[in-house]
């Protein structure tokens, strides 16, 4: 049987906060920063009304949980940079950074596109 991350039932929301910017994918993400490098993580999410997808901020139960996990430190240290010459950070979504920590996943979603491995 597969294991998913589900949200607790009690949890905080420190770390991490809403990062808006004109990217060609999203507008929305969750900002990891430290000084001034930064990491934005996204989560596709699903419009029922208009049966199309988006991509925005991580589940807020999840910012905590990912910035607090064993290794979040070097993976952030690997991936995060200065924002680019667009005022863009480096952008990763949720899943590609669970799997890097470890984490158990989120449930899959029948709609859900991914990105995989390539830089966002």
């Amino acid at each position: 049987m597969r294991y998913h991350e589900e949200p607790p039932d009690i949890w905080t929301n420190y770390y991490g906060k809403v990062y808006r910017c004109d990217h060609p994918v999203y507008r929305v993400s969750t900002l990891y920063m430290e000084r001034d490098k930064g990491l934005c993580v996204i989560q596709q999410r699903y419009n029922e009304e208009t049966k199309a997808t988006y991509w925005g901020p991580i589940d807020p139960w999840l910012t905590d949980k990912i910035y607090l996990r064993i290794g979040f430190k070097e993976y952030f240290d690997a991936h995060a940079k200065k924002k680019d010459s667009h005022g863009y950070f480096p952008t990763v979504t949720v899943r590609q950074l669970m799997w890097a920590l470890r984490m158990k996943p989120l449930k899959k979603e029948r709609w859900e596109t991914s990105f995989d491995h390539v830089p966002i």
